[in-house]
């Protein structure tokens, strides 16, 4: 192995316009564990990849994220229950890849940013 190679992503950083509106909604709807914060970053953790929440620091910085796709167990569930907490979904659950006893379902949302996340999962037939 190269001593310099990517092993993995490490932090994936959101801009937001709104701190304190973007933590309620990282904590409190999606329920991820709340790291640390300053006056213009937060910081959460998703298995061992970290979230950094943050002001832009210049307006090139203030486009929309990439989007992330969360892993969660039973799609249909987690589209239900964040749909009861208030989540904006662009669509419904769906299959979107099918190989041998594997289907892949996502489900797109917003955060309160107006970025689009997505919610993955891999359902065994």
């Amino acid at each position: 192995m190269i001593a310099n190679s990517i092993q993995k992503v490490g932090q994936i950083g959101i801009p937001v316009k709104n701190l304190e509106k973007a933590v309620g909604f990282y904590k409190d709807l999606l329920k991820l564990p709340f790291l640390f914060s300053t006056d213009s970053m937060a910081f959460f953790d998703c298995n061992g990849t970290r979230l950094l929440l943050s002001l832009p620091e210049k307006e090139d910085f203030a486009q929309s994220s990439s989007v992330i796709y969360f892993q969660v167990e039973n799609i249909k569930e987690a589209h239900e229950e964040l749909i009861e907490k208030g989540v904006y979904f662009i669509d419904k659950p769906h299959i979107v890849a099918k190989m041998e006893q594997t289907e892949t379902w996502m489900t797109f949302f917003k955060d309160t940013e107006g970025n689009t996340h997505s919610l993955i999962s891999e359902v065994h037939i």
